[in-house]
């Protein structure tokens, strides 16, 4: 069991203590069994993806990725929530927690900017698990470089006509809808930019590849040919994508933190239970004062991550604002972190720690990611660097 004291401080009320406690419970119970699979192929990666959907949705844990009217728990996003699902799942399984952050930001678009018809339409299905969500922006000429892109919509009476590639698009192949974004040209770079809803049978858009990572995730390449969508799939007005996809990154971006939290947790319980158990020199390896360091360095790096992923949820739940330059710092601190304390955490394994299927090596797996989507560390010293200059203007 991980540490849990952190849930004391002043950032939570006894609604997320309480929920932190089912939360686990759950998980261990129906995510922890499947901790360890590693599917061989495209097909079992599906699989295995849409049976964490699944179990989320008969858990009543996606209700959390919508309001209350539209099939959710809680009035609106609650980022504390958020954030402690996130640290759950991925303590146990980092595709456990790409399912449940997959749902929330292929569906958080639609839940801040959809019209009524869209949130009726899409948002009671990803509350059950019924449906699965997806999030398109990247293209092979633009990730971090968003006023780069170049999917283009053109208008044709009542409906959008879409040309363009996107790239490691997230639940390509198993998504029910994509929220995209394409370049409208009401302006120059990103203001020039709307955001759409599109579904997967849509003629004209097609997956072209899967994309294949160092920790199984379902990825792909779309490519859209002439694809046609009516204009009320448009969400917000024209120009407004840039806006929307910030808006939504803004509520997740936090969250990202949690995942890296919940693997540095594993990590160092992994690490102190493998110093404990593992004999060197006449005893424990954990009697060992490099091991302490170690291990103590993990600690103090975990609750400073906590502190700062918990600081941006609880200003973003509690002042109702943009939190850019508190998100960033969690995103940015905690995913770096969390690398140096896997890395650790396979050192103090040894041999052991690089051999396939033992934890810490699936963790330095599927930690690495995380430091480039949703914004890379170099992105996120940008937006930190900006926000301090501005405060001295």
């Amino acid at each position: 069991m991980p540490d849990q004291s952190y849930l004391d401080w002043p950032f939570f009320v006894e609604h997320h203590r309480e929920f932190s406690k089912r939360i686990r419970r759950w998980a261990e119970a129906e995510i922890a069994p499947l901790q360890h699979e590693e599917p061989a192929d495209d097909e079992a990666l599906d699989k295995l993806t849409k049976t964490f959907v699944k179990k989320l949705g008969e858990g009543g844990w996606l209700k959390y990725c919508v309001p209350k009217a539209y099939g959710g728990e809680l009035d609106s996003f609650d980022v504390r929530t958020l954030a402690l699902t996130r640290e759950t799942l991925s303590y146990y399984s980092g595709l456990a927690d790409f399912t449940f952050a997959m749902q929330g930001l292929g569906s958080g678009s639609i839940t801040l900017f959809g019209s009524e018809e869209q949130k009726q339409t899409y948002l009671p299905s990803i509350a059950t698990g019924e449906r699965i969500g997806a999030f398109a922006m990247s293209e092979p000429e633009g990730g971090s470089d968003v006023a780069a892109m170049s999917t283009t919509a053109q208008i044709d009476g009542n409906e959008y006509c879409l040309n363009g590639t996107k790239t490691w698009i997230s639940n390509a192949g198993i998504a029910n809808h994509y929220v995209l974004f394409a370049r409208t040209g009401e302006a120059p770079g990103s203001k020039g930019l709307s955001a759409f809803i599109i579904e997967a049978d849509t003629p004209g858009l097609t997956i072209s590849e899967r994309i294949n990572v160092i920790a199984p995730h379902p990825l792909g390449t779309l490519i859209l040919q002439d694809c046609r969508i009516p204009t009320v799939n448009m969400l917000g007005n024209p120009g407004d994508g840039f806006k929307v996809a910030m808006a939504t990154l803004d509520v997740f971006r936090t969250t990202v933190g949690g995942a890296s939290l919940g693997f540095s947790r594993r990590a160092m319980d992994e690490a102190i239970d493998r110093s404990k158990s593992r004999k060197a020199f006449g005893g424990p390896i954990s009697e060992f004062q490099l091991i302490q360091e170690k291990i103590a360095d993990m600690a103090l790096k975990i609750d400073a991550m906590a502190l700062l992923i918990y600081r941006s949820a609880w200003v973003k739940d509690t002042l109702d604002t943009r939190v850019s330059r508190e998100s960033s710092m969690a995103k940015l601190y905690a995913t770096e972190a969390a690398q140096e304390i896997v890395d650790q955490a396979v050192q103090i394994f040894g041999g052991m720690g690089v051999v396939s299927g033992v934890t810490v090596e699936r963790l330095y797996r599927e930690v690495r990611a995380l430091r480039i989507y949703e914004g890379t560390s170099e992105i996120q010293k940008l937006v930190i660097a900006r926000q301090a200059l501005d405060a001295r203007k």
